[in-house]
């Protein structure tokens, strides 16, 4: 046995003791208070073993109940046996008492019950109903007596049952021999009712609920009677088919001497047509030998079929999905490097670093001649053209393009295809993209790779391994082919919003390129160049009829959309370019110029903000900048000091773990910091400080901001106001130090967007000031720092009125 299965035996019984001759001890077996284990689909009657598997928790608690008692459980049908929570007004009045004789617990928390039926039993009683039903009830006795008319039934149902089992009903020969040498009217009837397996359970149930000998015996000879009809129309069926068959074997035979008389007579068929039109197709693909030989095969086999056979029609699929698969057509590559430079210029604006390294990839492929390498995958947020760069990819190189989304697959066999042994079965998304494309060497796409899913059917991702497995994609095999398809010639490119869903094993065949959001200006070039004039030509509008004005473009995107892409964008262009349509086709006017100003009779009231600089320096309020997958954004910190005596810093604008820390941190450097500030040693014992991040319905986390917490509290607790067209961002530590942080480019162009013309940032990101637009960087004063005594003289202003909110702390 396995030592996963747990073998439970129940306590041993005492003997019984021989009743011969003595009057029948009025104490029964079994309690009348029991608990009750609800059944499915079958009836149990007394007097029989039988398994039981037990799945269901009430009943699992039923069981363990059980065990812990006097082993007797009452087993009764549920009247529905789709209900899996049954209630008692579901179950039946009627039931079995049963003994626990071996149980064994299985690993996935199931049962199997070896039980004994005792004795009917009638429940007149709920008593609970959680975590198991008990119940309350009486048990039922019947009649033993035997007379002539008993007899004769009995004899009735016995040649009936002996002539059902001879007649081949799926029933043990030993079971016969076991209902003969039973004497009792009643359980006589009860042996035979539980064999006969096409009763329904509510004729079971009758059964078990007719407590009258004779009458259950009058009852079962009725069924038994329509259980031999039954046969007998079963087998008259049978002998009627075999006779058809018979005569499909003639005919088969007198079709195949027609076929040889045609021969003689030199004529064709066009069955003859069709067998010769797949042997040429299979001569004409140029398959490798050992899929030819499969075909051939297959061939073979319809050959020697009727016409009208039901294996011919799944035979002809086969041939149809082999000979039309590209075994050997492939497109010829014309990688010219400068072209698919300018083919990735003309179909995308900006994503230098994407493009840059697309075409190293395609160099590489050019010098190696080739594929063998790492696939690509496309990681990003919505909407910044990973789906569309491959087909750009596919343009350059003169290839097909294939794609497939994944989103939501969760079956294997959408990979791998089903085997033919299914009704319906057809190849995977893999070989059927590649009949879509007529060639062996396409760019094919799989599209959402983060976003399958597995179940019981088995994990789609793990199927995808070998696909893209350079090492072993040459003999991809697919379950309905059944013969290796050599894929090592696709250029795989996979695209995923997220990284970390993707398994690790799958990941690790993939060379990922990372896409990041666009900038404003990156969006507003893409509107000008690629969506307005597409949206015009939607919309049958012209240049002549509509002109969109920068500043009005700009405001869309900042007051309208919040988006790493530009689709949102491209909905609200199509918003005013429809309503502008409508203007013009009712002849009003010929031409619309689209101001800033016009935006909002287009789409409304702006539906986001974005942050801008202070109007005044503040006291207590400093400028950080932020990012998020949607670009930069300027957020402001507030400090307020508030009377107190334990220094508890209260920290409010749905902060994330990492920034509280940081506020914990800035907190501890500048008490570190307080003979520095001019501060008391002891200003925190007397002090309460609020610390707040507007846009509190935002959650917000991160490190980037401890510099701008750290100024902020400074500027509280000396008094001295922060630079208001000045903002921060950095990491800070204990000792001040100021550390690197990502973003940096986004969170400037912010800035600059807010009005504010200096920023400082930590000295480790001076290598990504260049991907700051030159522009930006003219305008702009950017000041690397390295420490936050670097941060607070260039951050905070002098006192000049001798007062502020550091008085609390000496008031």
């Amino acid at each position: 046995m396995s030592d996963d299965i747990e073998l439970i035996t129940p306590r041993p019984r005492r003997a019984r003791r021989s009743t011969a001759g003595k009057p029948r001890a009025a104490k029964l077996p079994f309690p009348r208070e029991l608990p009750l284990l609800p059944i499915r689909d079958n009836v149990y009657f007394p007097s029989l073993i039988f398994p039981l598997f037990v799945g269901r928790e009430k009943s699992v608690k039923a069981l363990e109940e059980t065990l812990e008692t006097h082993r007797h459980v009452l087993l009764v049908t549920q009247r529905q046996i789709d209900l899996e929570d049954p209630e008692p007004s579901d179950l039946y009045e009627m039931g079995t008492v049963s003994e626990v004789l071996q149980i064994l617990k299985v690993p996935d928390g199931t049962m199997r019950v070896m039980l004994e039926g005792i004795s009917r039993f009638r429940v007149t009683k709920y008593l609970q109903t959680e975590p198991c039903f008990k119940v309350r009830g009486v048990p039922v006795t019947e009649d033993l007596d035997k007379d002539l008319e008993r007899e004769a039934l009995m004899r009735s149902c016995l040649s009936q049952f002996e002539n059902i089992v001879n007649n081949g009903r799926n029933i043990p020969p030993e079971a016969i021999l076991n209902v003969m040498n039973i004497e009792e009217p009643g359980r006589l009837a009860d042996h035979i009712a539980w064999h006969l397996s096409g009763l329904r359970v509510e004729t079971k149930q009758e059964l078990l609920e007719t407590l009258n000998a004779k009458e259950r015996l009058d009852r079962l000879g009725v069924l038994l009677n329509k259980e031999v009809e039954i046969i007998e129309v079963q087998k008259n069926i049978r002998s009627r088919v075999e006779k058809e068959m018979g005569d499909n074997q003639r005919e088969f035979i007198l079709r195949e001497q027609m076929k040889a008389i045609q021969q003689e007579l030199g004529e064709r068929d066009d069955r003859l047509s069709e067998i010769d039109e797949y042997r040429q197709k299979i001569e004409e693909c140029a398959m490798p030998e050992l899929v030819a030989e499969r075909a051939t095969k297959e061939l073979g086999r319809l050959e020697k079929m009727p016409y009208a056979a039901p294996d011919g029609v799944i035979v002809r699929t086969y041939l149809d999905w082999l000979t039309t698969l590209p075994w050997s057509k492939a497109s010829k590559d014309k990688i010219d490097i400068e072209e698919a430079a300018k083919t990735l210029d003309a179909d995308h604006y900006g994503l230098p670093k994407v493009k840059e390294r697309i075409l190293e990839f395609l160099a590489i492929r050019k010098l190696t001649g080739t594929l063998k390498g790492p696939i690509l995958c496309f990681v990003g947020p919505p909407g910044v053209g990973k789906t569309s760069i491959g087909r750009s990819i596919a343009r350059a190189v003169g290839r097909k393009f294939v794609r497939i989304s994944l989103g939501g697959v969760r079956d294997e066999a959408e990979i791998r295809g089903h085997r033919r042994t299914y009704v319906g079965a057809l190849p995977g998304r893999i070989i059927q993209g590649l009949k879509t494309a007529g060639t062996r060497n396409p760019v094919f796409m799989l599209d959402e790779i983060d976003k399958l899913a597995s179940d019981f059917r088995g994990d789609p991702s793990s199927a995808l391994l070998e696909a893209l497995d350079p090492e072993q994609n040459f003999e991809f095999s697919d379950h309905y082919l059944e013969v290796p398809f050599d894929l090592s010639d696709v250029m795989f490119i996979t695209t995923a919003n997220l990284l970390d869903p993707i398994p690790p094993a799958l990941r690790d065949r993939m060379e990922v390129i990372s896409f990041s959001g666009y900038i404003e200006d990156e969006k507003a070039a893409i509107a000008r160049q690629f969506l307005i004039p597409k949206q015009l030509k939607d919309h049958g509008l012209t240049a002549e009829n509509l002109d969109i004005q920068e500043s009005a473009i700009h405001r869309v995107i900042r007051e309208h959309t919040r988006e790493a892409g530009v689709r949102n964008l491209e909905r609200e262009l199509a918003s005013v370019c429809r309503k502008v349509a409508r203007k013009v086709a009712e002849g009003n006017v010929a031409r619309l110029t689209v101001t800033e100003d016009d935006v909002q009779e287009y789409l409304g009231r702006k539906r986001f903000h974005y942050g801008i600089m202070e109007e005044q320096d503040q006291i207590g309020a400093a400028t950080g900048l932020a990012y998020t997958e949607f670009g930069g954004d300027v957020i402001s910190i507030e400090v307020s000091l508030l009377r107190g005596k334990d220094g508890r810093l209260t920290l409010t604008g749905q902060l994330g773990d990492v920034m509280k820390e940081s506020a914990q941190a800035a907190l501890s450097y500048v008490r570190s910091k307080a003979r520095y500030l001019d501060l008391p040693d002891d200003f925190y014992e007397r002090t309460e400080i609020h610390l707040h991040v507007p846009a509190g319905g935002v959650p917000k986390d991160g490190p980037s901001a401890g510099i701008t917490i750290a100024t902020a509290l400074a500027s509280a607790l000396t008094g001295r106001a922060v630079h208001k067209d000045l903002a921060m961002t950095g990491e800070i530590t204990l000792r001040g130090r100021v550390l690197p942080i990502g973003g940096l480019k986004e969170k400037v162009l912010a800035a600059h967007r807010a009005g504010i013309r200096t920023v400082l940032f930590p000295a480790d990101n001076l290598k990504d000031v260049d991907e700051i637009p030159q522009n930006v960087r003219d305008d702009m004063e950017l000041i690397q720092v390295a420490h936050m005594d670097d941060v607070l003289p260039l951050a905070l202003l002098e006192r000049t009125d001798g007062r502020g909110e550091r008085d609390i702390l000496v008031g």
